[in-house]
């Protein structure tokens, strides 16, 4: 048998699978077996529980689980409400700026709690009905929530970028620095998108009333002296790591123990509060590791069958400019994007497309940011979206799934130009490490 019908037979069988509804992770493992089994026998079985040895064995992949045990007590002890609350008493006579300061306040959430379906439930709770009950226009409000509150992917700590160093065997603190200024960017293009359309239309973002908008500079400073200490976690977790002080995995054992002083120093610190966080951890990390034992397990069968070659050769030998196989590369993830999170297509598609980008001679720090800038647009995209589905479980009854995806395609939009700037323009995501770290 071919591997070309090799590939077809994986593909379909994992598509049937998944549409007669079984979890992604079993059906990625059960096809890694039974291709395994039907290939090469029980003995080659134990090839898939030595992959994935060496995958969890990584000393690095600690830091996945701290990262989102600290995220998880800075969500718990009202840290991302607090920091809402204290930016939006800025917004004052600015077009849109309510929307604004909530963009500006996902940025810090993302530093801060880094849990991307966390922040848009958070501001789904407190920053939606603010700028509903201030008029403002609800797809601008609706999209604007589900962007900001997705960026949680690029902006470090990203849990995205960990794996992608993880599976490309690229350094995680190199895609730390790097993703900063395509982060900033990409925020920075939402902030000019709404201020630009308040400028053309003030209906669709009334200002503060009066007796928010005056209020006492003195209560306005107060309000954010309480965001000190966790924005001071934040910085000493990412500082260390960029300043080279310490590894990813010991910088995010120091930001747990940070979160729980900052917890505690704010009042907020219980038992019951430690054994909620223990227990989300638990969960998240869980649903990821399920899905890299099954996906980790693909890879290596298909890469026996001689798939991972295949496709090397077939994407390697196009008649086309190495530029344009990477933007080949970016369609394909797209269209996954409608159907798949984004473990499942980076532990699937990063073994195959990170050797070819390598061989291309193209930079695998540039790759992995037009990665995460592409895993973006399939947070907002239907019908998978998750960002649509975090938001629709605690917006108003009257606002609808198709309500949240007829608001969301102006920035879906606003990420691709995003992705094609760093695309066609590599020095965004590689001129900052080539200065701090001296490579790029």
């Amino acid at each position: 048998m071919g591997i070309e019908l090799i590939t077809v037979l994986m593909v379909g069988s994992i598509a049937l699978l998944l549409i007669i509804g079984m979890p992604m992770a079993f059906a990625l493992g059960l096809v890694a077996v039974t291709f395994t089994f039907g290939f090469f026998g029980w003995d080659a079985l134990q090839l898939i529980t030595s992959r994935i040895y060496g995958f969890v064995n990584v000393y690095v992949l600690v830091a996945v689980p701290m990262f989102l045990m600290m995220a998880t007590i800075m969500d718990r002890s009202g840290v991302a409400r607090d920091l809402y609350q204290a930016m939006s008493v800025w917004a004052g006579r600015m077009p849109g700026g309510v929307a604004i300061m909530t963009l500006i306040a996902a940025v810090f959430m993302a530093a801060t709690t880094g849990i991307i379906g966390g922040e848009i439930i958070l501001l789904g709770l407190v920053a939606l009905p603010q700028m509903l009950r201030l008029g403002y226009d609800r797809n601008l409000a609706i999209g604007t929530i589900c962007a900001g509150g997705s960026l949680g992917s690029m902006i470090p700590p990203s849990i995205v970028l960990i794996f992608f160093g993880l599976t490309a065997n690229v350094s995680i603190g190199d895609l730390f620095v790097a993703v900063i200024i395509p982060g900033l960017l990409l925020a920075g293009i939402y902030t000019v998108y709404i201020f630009a359309r308040c400028i053309r239309n003030p209906a669709l973002a009334p200002p503060l009333p009066e007796v928010e908008r005056n209020m006492p500079m003195a209560e306005k400073v107060k309000l954010l002296k309480g965001l000190i200490l966790p924005l001071a976690v934040a910085f000493g977790v990412l500082g260390s790591i960029y300043a080279g002080i310490a590894a990813v995995s010991e910088a995010a054992a120091v930001g747990v123990a940070g979160t729980i002083l900052a917890a505690w120093v704010r009042g907020k610190l219980s038992w019951g509060m430690l054994r909620d966080a223990l227990r989300q951890t638990m969960s998240a990390c869980g649903l990821l590791l399920w899905l890299t034992f099954g996906a980790t397990a693909l890879i290596g069968v298909y890469n026996l069958l001689g798939g991972i070659r295949f496709i090397n050769e077939v994407m390697t030998g196009l008649p086309f400019d190495p530029l344009v196989i990477v933007v080949l590369m970016m369609l394909v993830l797209i269209v996954l994007g409608f159907f798949m999170d984004w473990v499942g297509i980076l532990l699937l598609t990063m073994p195959i497309f990170v050797p070819i980008i390598t061989n291309l001679g193209f930079n695998p720090v540039w790759f992995g940011i037009l990665f995460c800038m592409n895993m973006q647009i399939s947070y907002l995209s239907p019908p998978f979206g998750p960002a649509a589905f975090y938001l629709k479980g605690v917006a108003p009854p009257e606002i609808g799934l198709h309500h949240i995806y007829r608001a969301l395609w102006p920035f879906m939009i606003m990420q691709l130009i995003a992705m094609l700037l760093v695309l066609f323009f590599p020095q965004i995501a590689l001129w900052l490490p080539g200065v701090l770290l001296g490579g790029g």
